[in-house]
């Protein structure tokens, strides 16, 4: 069973960004934990699709922020918020064509699609917004 623990260092020291992540990071751990723990599969889809929606709605937040205050970088971070959509989507499609199951790999690759977002391009935008709000 993956579980994220929240520390400083998944922090882009931007409340409102880092309130959003503790929430992503949060219904990662319950569906990591449902999965591990063999919890019904309409259980475990309804996770997901809360987990994808609340990540949709972030990623629009980031957005807006980044309209807001004419962050250089949109282009790029909001092709990559689109293809982290696409990619959760088809694993979303994956799990209800086959079986109703996630697979360990299933989870490890969330757990690297959500840090690997926010260690990467959330942390530049974070530090941007640092400087400009």
């Amino acid at each position: 069973m993956k579980n994220i623990t929240w520390d400083e260092t998944l922090s882009v020291e931007v409340d409102e960004i880092d309130e959003d992540h503790r929430k992503l990071v949060n219904l990662f751990n319950i569906l990591s934990h449902s999965v591990a723990q063999g919890d019904a599969a309409d259980y475990i889809e309804a996770v997901l699709e809360e987990l994808i929606s609340c990540t949709v709605w972030h990623f629009r937040h980031e957005e807006r922020l980044m309209l807001l205050y004419n962050y250089q970088g949109l282009t790029e971070h909001k092709a990559e918020h689109h293809d982290l959509i696409d990619s959760v989507r088809e694993l979303q499609q994956k799990f209800r064509n086959e079986n109703k199951q996630l697979t360990n790999e299933d989870i490890e690759y969330l757990e690297t699609w959500l840090t690997e977002h926010i260690l990467g391009h959330d942390m530049k935008l974070g530090f941007y917004l640092m400087k400009v709000m």
